[in-house]
């Protein structure tokens, strides 16, 4: 039984300041990511010829997030609107209001790459801190074993970029400009990662316990807590607008595809600091998330036992990724192109009829693009874009949601094992596995797990929450970019 004299009014205080926080942000939200339609600056005044005698920039929450001159209601943060913009994303929605559209009889002009911020230049000094930093990052991946796969290259990309006169950085010749242009700064490398992500996914535990998607649902709340970090570091000064805020949480998800992804189509000009603190974070799984994990769970907790998940028949996990995939069509048409992928890649194997494609997007495929990715990503690692407030806003804010995103699966599984029967329990340890870092959230759970206890195998189980995480965070993805994507 839950006792509700306990703490009662404590708990109740806790959610009001909580309910109270979000109000305020909700409220302010307008003025915190972005100037009113009416507010304009000297600067946008001068610019569109109005008379700007007798205006002055501004300050606190009257001040003008630059890029923002031009923006109006649409713009705003209304809960009710942001609803009815989820509702008319639908693909039922647009299948059933589709509006024909007449073919154009000009060419269209090519489209144009996406804007990249001016980052300026760092003195030469900074190219040492930053060649500093990508040895560092090398010996964690080989000294402490923190996913070499990810930091070898990464901090090789560091450390070449950041050689003085070697322009490895720079198009048109340079290897990393192009590798990060060929495929870092659009969607075709994360694509490519999450059809070999499927292609490696097992989806039989998240079959077999279907209550383990709440834990990866749980672990999402990273992602939508992070916009109201980004609010509370605007009040301060830093000026990040809404859809750089969203490109910015989806790094709570642990997820650097996709954080990639929703950047190239929300903020393409953070793309590079949002790709080295999303994959950053997900190497550094090992490191950030056992503090944690002991810190809101027992030892009893630790040592809950749970059954190996049942074994699935091998029809529903044939049928799991086009079920997934149908949804998607129908409800969150714009996170179609992760979850294809994602889709694609698990349905080849599963269905065992084309296991040399299914081998190669698993080994060869994704190994290749692994270390391109890797590569590109170091190769945005210059002391003009990380050394910034902005770009430490971002390194600060990524870390700060990763935790609330491993907090927040901790919770849920504690929270549900109120309700659960005594032989049902679930091991809280298997919630941080609801970032969407796979395998290596369900690794560190387990081995969590065994240094309490080395016959505790929570692997099968943590696998459940850690493969729904993908598909949450990529849902998360999915949201923003259906809300604000057509707004750039």
């Amino acid at each position: 039984m839950i006792d509700l004299n306990k703490d009662f009014k404590k708990k109740v205080f806790g959610v009001t300041l909580a309910i109270m926080a979000i109000a305020f942000v909700v409220s302010t939200g307008s003025k915190v990511f972005a100037q009113s339609s009416n507010d304009m600056t000297v600067e946008s005044q001068y610019l569109s010829g109005t008379d700007n005698s007798s205006v002055s920039s501004g300050t606190g929450l009257n001040r003008t997030i630059k890029g923002t001159e031009k923006w109006g209601e649409e713009h705003n943060i209304d809960p009710l609107k942001f609803v009815q913009n989820i509702g008319k994303s639908t693909g039922i929605y647009q299948m059933m209001n589709q509006k024909k559209v007449e073919p154009k009889a000009e060419f269209k002009e090519p489209i144009a790459e996406a804007p990249e911020k001016d980052w300026g230049t760092a003195p030469g000094w900074q190219s040492l801190i930053m060649i500093a930093v990508g040895f560092l990052i090398v010996y964690l991946a080989v000294g402490k074993g923190f996913e070499p796969l990810l930091l070898i290259p990464i901090g090789f990309g560091t450390i070449l970029v950041n050689i003085v006169g070697a322009n490895m950085g720079e198009l048109p010749d340079g290897m990393l400009a192009i590798i990060y242009h060929a495929g870092v700064g659009n969607e075709f490398f994360p694509m490519l990662i999450f059809m070999g992500i499927g292609a490696m996914t097992d989806f039989g535990p998240l079959i077999a316990n279907p209550k383990t998607a709440i834990l990866g649902g749980a672990a999402q709340f990273g992602v939508f807590f992070t916009l109201f970090g980004v609010a509370v570091m605007n009040l301060f000064g830093l000026n990040y607008n809404i859809m750089q805020a969203c490109a910015i949480g989806i790094i709570g998800g642990a997820d650097g595809p996709t954080s990639i992804y929703v950047s190239g189509k929300l903020a393409p000009e953070l793309m590079g600091v949002i790709a080295v603190a999303a994959y950053s974070y997900m190497a550094l799984v090992p490191m950030i998330q056992p503090p944690i994990m002991k810190l809101l769970t027992s030892k009893k907790e630790r040592l809950i036992k749970m059954p190996n998940p049942r074994a699935v028949p091998r029809m529903e996990k044939v049928l799991f990724p086009l079920m997934l995939l149908i949804l998607t069509i129908l409800l969150l048409p714009p996170a179609a192109p992760l979850i294809g992928m994602l889709a694609f890649g698990n349905f080849v194997k599963e269905s065992g009829a084309a296991q040399r494609l299914s081998k190669t997007m698993e080994n060869e495929l994704m190994n290749i693009v692994s270390i391109v990715l890797s590569l590109g990503v170091g190769s945005q690692m210059t002391p003009e874009k990380i050394i910034k407030g902005e770009s430490v806003g971002i390194i600060v804010l990524g870390l700060v949601a990763f935790a609330v995103a491993t907090a927040g699966g901790l919770l849920m599984a504690k929270l549900m094992n109120i309700f659960l029967p005594k032989d049902k329990k679930i091991n809280p340890l298997i919630g941080s596995a609801g970032v969407s870092a796979v395998p290596m959230a369900a690794r560190v759970a387990n081995k969590v797990g065994q240094a309490e206890d080395p016959s505790n195998f929570l692997l099968m189980n943590a696998m459940g929450p850690n493969v729904a995480g993908v598909i949450g965070t990529a849902m998360a993805a999915g949201v923003f970019i259906a809300t604000y994507g057509g707004l750039r």
